[in-house]
């Protein structure tokens, strides 16, 4: 009777510790996001909302100042789209051969190297982009500078493919034995097992691979801050420079004074890119529950 009265209290214990830890983090969460708003918001007595998200000048040294972020935002949403039209393929198709096709020997060998790319700095990525692929892509395309959108949306896919792969592969993993047997049993390849029957089980988890990469990799500093070109324009082609909002925060952060309209400034496109990760992943959460619970019937 004691021991089980022991273990009741053990057990009370650590629930209570796990829901501490829980509230601690929500609670560190919820701090942050109100210093965000409280040091962003101000902006907007100098600067209009409208004014602020679709003007196409940023010059917050100048006289007046011009805080228009339409061009980061452009440019942050372009990188994203080209990473993700580069990385979500590789991603996909390499977690379908390491989960489908490949023998476990090489599955044990390729799945550490995949997930090894996302333990990598992002420094080191950058430094790479800077001095083996601007140049590269300097000399075949002829181009001013090979610190531009291409590089920046390569880079960035480097660091997406890991998130991708890892949980997708995890998600078509779990895809239950027996719905492929069957599948092969009533006469299917396995091509057709893996596009109509294991894929669209698995759909909710590489929904929200996809979506987890493309947060990443819009969130990203270090990389486009090195290899995007800093140019706070709108880019007209894939081979322009740009400035990303994570870029344009890094680099002028340490400039701007304290509590100046430059700083709050700063901390209202930290609100913008908050707002956009907080979409992706808001995104990632209603299509991994509304395809789970169509799988889950058809299943």
């Amino acid at each position: 009777m004691k021991k089980a009265k022991l273990i009741r209290i053990k057990e009370r214990v650590i629930q209570n510790l796990f829901l501490l830890v829980a509230l601690a983090s929500i609670v560190i969460l919820a701090l942050i996001v109100v210093f965000l708003f409280r040091e962003g918001v101000p902006i907007f007595k100098q600067v209009s909302v409208q004014d602020f998200l679709f003007g196409k000048y940023w010059y917050p040294t100048y006289e007046p100042p011009e805080f228009g972020i339409f061009a980061l935002i452009v440019a942050s949403i372009m990188v994203t789209l080209i990473a993700s039209l580069i990385a979500v393929p590789l991603g996909l198709l390499s977690a379908i051969y390491i989960s489908e096709i490949a023998s476990i020997r090489v599955k044990e060998t390729l799945k550490p190297i995949i997930e090894l790319l996302a333990s990598l700095p992002s420094v080191v990525i950058g430094f790479f982009g800077m001095v083996v692929v601007a140049p590269l892509l300097q000399e075949v395309f002829d181009i001013p500078t090979g610190l531009n959108v291409v590089n920046a949306s390569v880079m960035l896919a480097l660091m997406a493919v890991p998130t991708i792969s890892s949980i997708s592969e995890d998600a078509i993993h779990a895809v239950r034995r027996e719905l492929r047997e069957a599948s092969l049993a009533l006469g299917a390849t396995q091509w057709e097992t893996i596009s109509r029957v294991v894929i669209p089980a698995s759909l909710s988890g590489i929904c929200t691979a996809t979506i987890l990469g493309m947060s990443r990799a819009i969130g990203e500093t270090m990389v486009v801050l090195m290899v995007a070109g800093g140019a706070a324009a709108i880019p007209e082609s894939i081979f322009d420079a740009c400035r990303p909002m994570p870029a344009s925060i890094a680099a002028e952060m340490a400039e701007a004074p304290f509590r100046s309209d430059h700083y709050y400034a700063l901390f209202a496109t930290g609100i913008v890119l908050f707002l956009m990760t907080l979409g992706f992943n808001l995104i990632a959460d209603y299509i991994s529950h509304k395809y789970k619970q169509v799988g889950t019937a058809t299943l």
